[in-house]
Order: C-alpha cells, then structure tokens, then sequence
C-alpha cells in the first residue's frame, strides 16, 4: 500500500483493512513500520473527524462512585459538608481548585478528568 494522509471514509477502510493485515508484524522490519504509519494516519484522521468531547468532571465523580461503590457520605472529605456534595453532583456548583486537589489526591482522580 502507497502511504498518505487519509482524505475520507474509503481511504480509511483501506487502511484499517490493511492495518489489520499488518497487525503482529514485528517492529523495525518493513510491514512494522508500515503498521506503524498506517496507524498514526488513522489516529490522525480520527481525531480530526471523531474527536471525542472532554468528559463531564460531575460525570466522573460518579462512574468512580459506582466503580468503587462509594456514598454521597465517603465524598464529604473531598468535597464538603452533606449539603455540598449534593450540591456538586446535581451540578448546582462548581468544583473548587482545592476540591479537585483533594478529589485528586484520595481518590485519584485525574486531574483532567476533574476540569472542564
């Protein structure tokens, strides 16, 4: 396959197709490298044409709070008093930079994650 930038949606199923030819082709032999460049015009072309919107930090907080099957209560460290969590996650006030430092620091959340 000639290598070049992907201009539209059947250019890029020729090279997902051939990508997936590739796919386990050792690195730093020719079909490597291929795959390697194919890979990078797909990304490329993806991100022009199906950029992914920054995620909601509110949004966040709570799939962490499912995933770790945490209560409105195990947030009061980070965010506050009762009244204040509440009124973080019905998205009634805005995280603070302290907040996002303490959601940061004990629970881990990225910090890109945390702002909008």
């Amino acid at each position: 396959m000639k290598l070049k930038p992907i201009k539209n949606k059947t250019e890029l199923k020729q090279a997902l197709n051939r990508i997936n030819e590739l796919w386990g082709a050792k690195r730093n032999t020719e079909k490597g490298d291929e795959l390697d460049v194919l890979m990078l015009l797909v990304e490329k072309y993806e991100e022009e044409h199906y950029p992914i919107p920054p995620s909601d930090p509110i949004e966040a907080i709570k799939f962490l709070m499912e995933q770790k099957e945490l209560t409105r209560k195990d947030l009061e460290p980070y965010l506050g008093t009762r009244a204040r969590v509440s009124e973080v996650l019905n998205k009634k006030r805005n995280l603070t930079l302290p907040m996002i430092k303490r959601l940061h620091e004990g629970l881990n959340i990225p910090y890109n994650c945390l702002i909008a």
